[in-house]
């Protein structure tokens, strides 16, 4: 079943055309990945699916984003609403200066105006639990979460967005600031999100692309070239472009 779609899908800053007539559509409970060169689209992509570009001067979006059939860049869609829906995870983690508990709960209290304790618990063991790190971080809930390893907070950012139950979970380079082993067990992490959430990763690692995805889409220049089976990308692709990119020619 799709849950997001981008319908000839265009973005500017401000002359320069970074997305051009992008096409595509992503399964629910199934893990994209988004690959190609530095520059050619990728993290602009993403960013239009929680309307991240907004927030940069001088962009101008047409066409149409797609979630549950609704279209994301009518004036009518709320940002609030939006961004519980559509989370994002980003290239290194940004925990806030706040302690891990405060950390998780953070947006359930922006999103509920009145909340009991019991419930921010029952959330916070949930998140955690999650993401596999309850064990470690049981005892040390009000311990500033700057402290923890970079693995741990890249976790605890995963945990803190669950919290707020989004449908869709945006990843930028998740991995990229983290050691190969650290690396493995966030991979391992995401095949374990994706039986709740839909979720879309752009990778510079084509080899963490080819481990982790369901589908796979190559990016040049703005457009999207390729799309389907990450196998068949990787092995059979249909256009000589990407053949080019996975097999090192360029990029």
């Amino acid at each position: 079943m799709e849950k997001l779609q981008a319908r000839n899908l265009n973005l500017w800053y401000y002359d320069f055309q970074a997305l051009k007539d992008v096409n595509v559509s992503f399964e629910e409970k199934k893990i994209t990945a988004i690959i190609g060169p530095s520059g050619c689209g990728k993290s602009t992509m993403l960013r239009a699916f929680n309307r991240m570009n907004d927030l940069i001067e001088g962009v101008r979006t047409e066409g149409k984003i797609l979630i549950d059939g609704e279209n994301i860049l009518n004036n009518g869609m709320g940002l609030e609403g939006l961004r519980k829906k559509v989370g994002m995870v980003f290239q290194r983690p940004n925990p806030f200066p706040l302690s891990i508990y405060e950390n998780i709960v953070f947006g359930e209290k922006i999103h509920a105006e009145k909340i009991k304790k019991g419930r921010l618990e029952r959330i916070i063991e949930d998140s955690l639990k999650a993401v596999f790190l309850w064990d470690d971080l049981k005892d040390k809930l009000h311990k500033p979460a700057l402290g923890l390893s970079l693995e741990q907070k890249q976790r605890l950012c995963i945990a803190r967005l669950i919290a707020v139950k989004p449908d869709v979970v945006l990843m930028d380079e998740p991995c990229s600031a983290l050691d190969p082993q650290a690396t493995a067990r966030i991979e391992e992490l995401m095949r374990e999100l994706k039986n709740n959430y839909t979720i879309i990763i752009v990778t510079h690692n084509m080899q963490q692309a080819a481990r982790v995805s369901d589908e796979t889409g190559f990016m040049l220049l703005g457009e999207l070239i390729e799309f389907g089976r990450t196998e068949d990308i990787f092995t059979r692709p249909k256009d000589r472009r990407t053949e080019d990119y996975i097999t090192g020619r360029y990029g």
